[in-house]
């Protein structure tokens, strides 16, 4: 089921302004494909930018459903990277998720992988919410996406839309959003669109392309319905 969302790609990079949503998809993306069995997950948090919301927050869930967490702690505000990165990357029997931290900051430190990620066995997503502020024009998003891969030294990229306002986010909500999405990227489509799961069999038939059920886990209780969320 998940090769609908990413091919035959072994290695998946996700990457977007903090608040986009990247964290949120990629712990999904790692939960669905755990479950699958294929191969064995690993999922590295990279995030070094102290944003909000971390994947480490919600490290119990992913373990819980199958998936191997790595994270390094930081030491004050020394760069750090999880050991066994490139191992993973060239096993053919793992899947490696790496969640990026938001902006080119957070991407600096991928650089040294740079040459392990390349070719089709890896894919590169950027997600894209364009109800976020730093969201609004095609111009503010292309503007990061080139400082954030230049960074990181990637090559291609596929989109994918996350037009989610948080917990309260409706399925017009979710239309709406999208169609500020087509409206900046006319010529583009996105690899696959996120949508709040109990959202998915109402906007089935009115989004072409897949979509994949997102389960809020980083949603602390006092902004559950705020509409804060960095879902």
């Amino acid at each position: 089921m998940s090769a609908k969302y990413t091919g035959n790609a072994k290695n998946i990079v996700f990457i977007g302004e903090a608040g986009s949503g990247k964290t949120e998809t990629a712990v999904n993306l790692a939960l669905l494909m755990a479950a699958e069995g294929t191969r064995k997950v690993h999922f590295f948090d990279m995030d070094q930018t102290k944003p909000l919301f971390r994947a480490r927050d919600c490290e119990a869930q992913l373990v819980k459903g199958g998936v191997t967490f790595h994270f390094q702690a930081q030491y004050l505000d020394a760069p750090t990277v999880a050991s066994g990165v490139g191992e993973r990357l060239l096993d053919d029997g793992s899947t490696v998720l790496m969640d990026i931290g938001g902006g080119s900051h957070g991407s600096h430190m991928i650089g040294q992988f740079s040459h392990l990620l390349r070719g089709e066995s890896t894919l590169v997503l950027y997600i894209v919410n364009p109800y976020r502020p730093w969201s609004g024009s095609r111009e503010d998003i292309e503007l990061t996406m080139r400082r954030v891969l230049g960074a990181a030294r990637l090559g291609g990229y596929s989109l994918v839309a996350n037009p989610n306002l948080g917990p309260g986010t409706t399925a017009a909500d979710v239309l709406e959003g999208l169609r500020r999405f087509r409206a900046m990227f006319p010529e583009e489509q996105p690899l696959f669109v996120c949508a709040l799961e109990e959202l998915c069999s109402e906007l089935a038939g009115q989004v072409g392309e897949p979509l994949l059920p997102v389960r809020l886990n980083t949603v602390p209780e006092w902004l559950a319905g705020s509409g804060m969320s960095g879902v």
